[in-house]
């Protein structure tokens, strides 16, 4: 009984933080694209169509294994995404073969990404820091279903306003830069509201005092 603990800790560990890890970089690559959101006609930036997932799936992470292990992952996703724009770069500035005519096409849509790429470490780190700490007090308090509501809930505030100010002010006009805030904090919240429930699926194996 206690391998079979130990065996599902892991896989519901590793799953949900190689999910985080992965829709953290999906998010930052489908962000080059600024799209429309269908009936509000509000801008919106490609990633947010997956990004709030990564809300519950870090919560996931530290109802598994503490906070300690849910720090150490949005580290390594901070990074990950770092080395993803150092190869995009250094693959971009490669010699194309002459018969390759989609240099021009590589070099708009992905090196790009570089700003992106930055504003989305600062926005997740700062943001996916301060839900970790929510996340701790409101489940030891009350438990997990309100912890993931209220960490989600102001995270993907704080993550919004920073990741979009840094992302695009400058490149896109102001008013654009606020209805992709604004869109992003509606869709957002909508998605990370819907993951919610799962939270309860996820067996806590992390000792309390670790949460």
């Amino acid at each position: 009984m206690e391998k079979l603990s130990h065996e599902r800790k892991a896989n519901i560990f590793v799953l949900s933080s190689s999910l985080y890890i992965s829709f953290q970089l999906f998010a930052n690559i489908l962000s080059t694209k600024i799209a429309l959101l269908p009936y509000l006609n509000l801008a919106i930036d490609g990633g947010t169509v997956i990004y709030p997932l990564t809300f519950t799936l870090r919560d996931f992470v530290h109802k598994t294994h503490g906070k300690r292990d849910a720090r150490q992952v949005i580290i390594i996703a901070a990074v990950l995404n770092a080395v993803m724009f150092g190869l995009f770069w250094l693959v971009g500035k490669m010699t194309p073969d002459p018969t390759w005519g989609y240099q021009e096409a590589y070099e708009r849509i992905l090196l790009p990404v570089g700003r992106i790429v930055l504003a989305s470490i600062v926005a997740q780190v700062i943001s996916e820091l301060i839900d970790t700490e929510i996340f701790s007090v409101v489940y030891k308090k009350i438990g997990d279903t309100p912890a993931v509501f209220a960490s989600n809930s102001i995270s993907l505030v704080i993550d919004s306003f920073i990741f979009c100010f840094i992302a695009f002010l400058g490149v896109l006009p102001l008013a654009t830069v606020m209805q992709i805030v604004v869109s992003n904090i509606l869709v957002k919240f909508v998605i990370s509201t819907l993951s919610v429930p799962t939270i309860k699926l996820i067996p806590r194996t992390a000792k309390f005092e670790d949460i």
